[in-house]
Order: C-alpha cells, then structure tokens, then sequence
C-alpha cells in the first residue's frame, strides 16, 4: 500500500516538472523594445517596455536596456513555470532589420537558462500603402 502512495508522488512530481512553452513577442523599433509573453492560446501573462525601465527617451531601444527588459521577463516567467520560447520578432512596418534590442534580449534570456524553440520575424510588409510625399515628379533637389 505504501509503495503504491509512494509511485503515484513519483508520478505526480513528474507532471509538474512538464516543460511549459510560452510565446515571446519581442517589438523592436529604432526608439523602443517593447516585449509581451503569452502562453500558447494567446494570454498575456507579463508585459514589459524600455520605458518601464528607464527614464530617458533616448535609451528606451538601447540593447542594455532591452537586457534589463528580458531579465525581468525571465523572472516572471520562471515563477510561472516557463521553461521554453517561441520567440516572435517584429520591427516596424516597411523597416528591413529589427532595432537594436532584439539580439541582445534573446541572448539573455538564453543566459538565463531558458531554450529558445524558433525565432520568427513577423515584420509587417508594406504592399504599396499611401502616397508617398514629393509630388507627381518627386523631390527636387
């Protein structure tokens, strides 16, 4: 009877040590890192930005910033019992690279013992979109 009580803790300490995914959208723009982790239906768990983290504007997109910006993500997500990422980069819309953040928070949260399953960049492209500027002949110079 004991050693029956005794597999069945064995079995449930294993359910609990089941890796848990979340997804792990990272926004990166030339003036901010903005990051949101979700789990796998979509639910926002935590949030955070560059401007959480500092007060000068000029450093909200600076990759140390986004290093203390994935720390605190780390932490959240190990108290949730994350083990593992999806991770969504996004630069803004019609940009060709993602800002300077973006490296920078993934190789922290790697540091931190976390196991990146795939980077997707999910960037918006611009198919034609409105007028542009300049006039029917462009800019003259």
């Amino acid at each position: 009877m004991e050693e029956e009580k005794s597999r069945n803790e064995e079995s449930k300490k294993k359910k609990e040590k089941q890796d848990r995914i979340g997804i792990l959208n990272i926004y990166t723009t030339f003036n901010n890192t903005i990051m949101n982790l979700t789990d796998l239906s979509g639910k926002s768990i935590v949030k955070f930005s560059g401007g959480q983290s500092t007060k000068q504007n000029r450093l909200k997109a600076n990759p140390t910033i986004a290093m203390f910006i994935s720390q605190k993500i780390a932490e959240e997500a190990k108290d949730n019992g994350f083990t593992g990422f999806y991770v969504k980069i996004r630069a803004a819309t019609g940009q060709n690279n993602p800002g300077p953040g973006a490296h920078a928070a993934i190789k922290s949260l790697t540091r931190a013992g976390f196991r990146i399953i795939s980077i997707i960049d999910s960037t918006r492209v611009a198919r034609g979109g409105p007028k542009k500027k300049g006039g029917r002949r462009g800019r003259r110079v």
